[in-house]
């Protein structure tokens, strides 16, 4: 029964309330606004995934059908943004789905959900750190490719990159937010500039056919990076068709994830009950047509069978002769996923810091500094754990375990909000998700469908990690947690 302890609402709100005098002591700062909130959330999933995979996903999967797969993912996760939007305006606390499952199931499963979006955060952070790298490599002959980009054996470019974004985490979320915002405003022109300037290119024959017919992988030698349910249901193994634009689907579905590190600044921001909602659900809406819009003009400018995996919007224009387009694809694309580093480190700050305040993890991470306001301690170590594992550690291939673990966390986001209302239907709920409990559920079942669609080997990873999530829990935080109610007190150290 104690693992399944739940956390008061009350006892939720009460932590994160910002009462005179004590901003220095476990609480953050209220400082952002609805606009501040969809530049974080623009700001994390506008990146990688516009950027790069659609050029992997196109070629390899799903040819033109990428299209699709972009609203797919981009449906199922607006879906989880109405979940994650009631539940962050009736409990706008830092965490998200961690302190959501807290309050509803309990807390060995708010623990591992925790140790998930670390997973998701820390690892969505050193890849696109990386790419960062190698984008700027690629932008100019004068940049050292044994320093920067995926062949350098020591990538200093993915760790100067990250230290930089660091520094400013760990000054404040104000700096943040100016930096975020501004970087923001870039990518989106571009974005848009994409898709009006190569709409002038786009070839109806490069989008025949629509989706290609189904046919076998060129590698079959491993059966552990076939979808997992193609693996269960004894279906051999293809590509392309609708099995294609499925598993694309779930490969692009990283292009969306962290959008819920909006959830995650409930805490700092001024009025949240109202503004959560609409950073969640604005961020979904303009990243989710700016996707479609980007993939629709990419494969139409480009047969899918050539599109370039590596810089695949850059190469585009390139190819129709448009080479100073080309560089400022570039230079958008360094600026693009410089906003992602940077609001990955904030959200996983964020969420260290709520774990730590409830006394799972070392209560010293739990600390925020008196003047700048944020959570040093618990940022200090998110970027040195980020640092080493961009700069030494190849995660090109581990970019599935990013949309695995998210999608793990938008099933318990979903699954959350018929149970909190069942258990606490007095609740205020400024916003309450439509069609309640049905769109909960169905948003639910497409993550587990999207999860089916990721290859074994990425399940296998995942299991792990999930094992040794529970390894930390059992070996300290149930035990401090309880050194801690018996102490009548919550855990420090």
């Amino acid at each position: 029964m104690e693992l399944t302890r739940r956390k008061s609402v009350e006892e939720i709100l009460a932590h994160s309330a910002a009462e005179p005098g004590h901003e220095g002591t476990g609480r953050l700062r209220r400082r952002l606004g609805a606009l501040d909130l969809m530049g974080f959330g623009i700001g994390i999933v506008v990146g990688t995934g516009i950027f790069t995979l659609t050029g992997v996903a196109a070629t390899e999967l799903a040819g033109p059908g990428v299209v699709v797969s972009f609203a797919l993912a981009g449906l199922v996760s607006l879906l989880a943004a109405f979940c994650y939007a009631e539940l962050s305006s009736a409990v706008p606390t830092a965490g998200s789905a961690y302190t959501y499952a807290y309050a509803t199931i309990g807390e060995v499963f708010a623990w591992i959900i925790g140790w998930d979006l670390i997973l998701e955060f820390a690892l969505g952070a050193a890849v696109v750190a990386r790419g960062w790298s190698g984008y700027l490599a690629g932008l100019s002959d004068a940049v050292p490719t044994s320093l920067f980009g995926e062949d350098a054996p020591v990538n200093v470019g993915a760790l100067l990159i990250t230290l930089v974004l660091g520094a400013v985490a760990y000054v404040g979320i104000r700096e943040a937010k100016w930096v975020t915002n501004t970087l923001v405003v870039v990518k989106v022109l571009v974005c848009l500039f994409v898709i009006l300037v190569g709409a002038f290119f786009v070839k109806a024959s490069n989008w025949s056919p629509f989706v290609p017919g189904s046919e076998p992988p060129e590698d079959t030698t491993s059966g552990l990076t076939q979808p997992l349910w193609q693996a269960l249901v004894g279906v051999e193994p293809s590509i392309y068709g609708m099995a294609g634009v499925l598993s694309a689907a779930a490969i692009v579905f990283f292009s969306y994830t962290g959008f819920e590190a909006v959830a995650n600044l409930g805490e700092e921001t001024r009025n949240p009950r109202r503004d959560l909602p609409l950073g969640l659900l604005g961020t979904l809406l303009v990243c989710t047509l700016l996707y479609v819009g980007v993939a629709g003009v990419l494969t139409g400018m480009v047969d899918y069978r050539e599109i370039d995996q590596g810089a695949p919007i850059s190469e585009a224009f390139d190819t129709v002769g448009l080479g100073w387009a080309a560089i400022l694809v570039g230079t958008a694309a360094v600026a693009g996923l410089s906003s992602v580093i940077l609001v990955d480190i904030v959200a996983m700050g964020r969420i260290g810091f709520a774990m730590a305040r409830d006394g799972l993890l070392p209560g010293r991470l739990a600390e925020v500094h008196p003047r700048f306001g944020t959570p040093s301690t618990i940022t200090l170590g998110t970027v040195a754990l980020v640092a080493v594992l961009a700069t030494f550690v190849p995660l090109a291939a581990l970019a599935e375990m990013v949309s695995i673990g998210t999608l793990f966390a938008f099933t318990i986001v979903s699954l959350a909000v018929p149970v909190l209302r069942r258990t606490r239907p007095e609740l205020p709920r400024p916003f309450r998700t439509p069609f309640s409990p049905v769109l909960p559920l169905v948003s639910a079942l497409l993550c587990v469908a999207l999860m089916a669609n990721l290859s074994i080997e990425t399940w296998l990873r995942f299991v792990a990690w999930l094992a040794i999530g529970f390894a930390i829990y059992f070996g300290y935080g149930a035990r401090n947690r309880s050194r801690r109610l018996e102490a009548g007190a919550p855990a420090r150290r």
